[in-house]
């Protein structure tokens, strides 16, 4: 085994608007579980890499800058000349719930991920051994340049990689047909699925969290778990399903980020050896803290106390 564990996470990263008044902040879905797990890993053997592309701007450096500072590797961020970050807009109500606002369609990571990538290139066993993506990572994709990596994940997990998944559905990104056939293909290859109930209903329609676990059990994902926004989590296998009590929250300030922040404590947790409830625990915490918070990366000294065995 090599001394480290390379976990590489796959998306976009973008500029942040967003408070009253409007600030500028940065965020993604996959960046923001990069981040979180480089926080809650350091020290650890793992290192945590971020696959993306961004323009040679001053804000692309800014982004870059801060990354590095969270202990995130860049080596794998694309610069492509000319081009831009994406930008979006949050809006959030009374009740902390957020809405969104998108000017990506000419971002620099989507013209990167519309290019002839070598997927084997990101997906080398010698230096990835964890690929975490999201439904957003997917959608980011044109239809022939996904199904080319659909293939190259094939393989990775052929050669003992292990693959994360965030079901993360947008519907202005794509159909739910489309967005059910690649969801179903990774997850049949996935090791750990952490799946949005809310998102599951807008692809299949009305139906419990347990039929949710079953159906991607069925698939052929090792362990599944079903987050519920402030019920508890549903964490399954085909052996067994256990329920994990959420965490409530202090005040509701922005909800943003709350599902990716759970996923990088449970990730982290298990890559660490912890249980899955406990895993499922620490995601329960760390997401109750990040929701007090306005936007998406909330401030290293803010972090709950998630001590990770070493």
């Amino acid at each position: 085994m090599r001394d480290c564990l390379h976990i590489a996470c796959l998306g976009e990263c973008m500029v942040e608007l967003s408070g009253q008044p409007l600030q500028r902040r940065y965020g993604g879905d996959t960046l923001n579980t990069a981040l979180y797990m480089a926080r809650l890993l350091a020290g650890s053997r793992a290192r945590v890499h971020y696959i993306s592309a961004l323009g040679d701007d001053r804000l692309s450096d800014e982004l870059i800058h801060q990354w590095q500072c969270e202990g995130i590797e860049t080596a794998r961020v694309t610069r492509l000349p000319g081009t831009l970050p994406g930008l979006y807009l949050v809006d959030v109500d009374p009740q902390g719930e957020r809405s969104f606002l998108y000017w990506r369609d000419t971002s620099a990571a989507r013209q990167y991920f519309a290019m002839e990538t070598d997927f084997s290139a990101w997906l080398d066993r010698g230096r990835t051994d964890a690929l975490y993506l999201s439904g957003i990572s997917l959608a980011l994709l044109p239809a022939n340049r996904r199904l080319a990596l659909l293939d190259a994940l094939e393989g990775f997990v052929a050669e003992g990689g292990r693959l994360w998944f965030d079901n993360n559905f947008r519907p202005a990104l794509w159909s739910a047909q489309d967005a059910r056939a690649a969801h179903e293909r990774v997850l049949a290859m996935a090791e750990i699925a952490l799946l949005t109930l809310d998102d599951e209903h807008q692809l299949y329609g009305q139906h419990t969290a347990e039929e949710a676990a079953r159906r991607t059990v069925a698939l052929g994902c090792t362990e599944v778990v079903i987050k519920q926004g402030a019920q508890p989590c549903l964490i399954a296998t085909a052996q067994r399903e256990i329920d994990v009590p959420a965490q409530a929250p202090g005040k509701v300030v922005d909800s943003c980020a709350a599902g990716d922040a759970f996923a990088a404590a449970y990730l982290a947790s298990r890559i660490q050896g912890l249980s899955a409830h406990e895993a499922a625990a620490n995601g329960h915490c760390l997401a109750a803290t990040v929701i007090g918070h306005p936007g998406a990366i909330i401030p290293a000294h803010a972090m709950p106390d998630i001590s990770l065995p070493r």
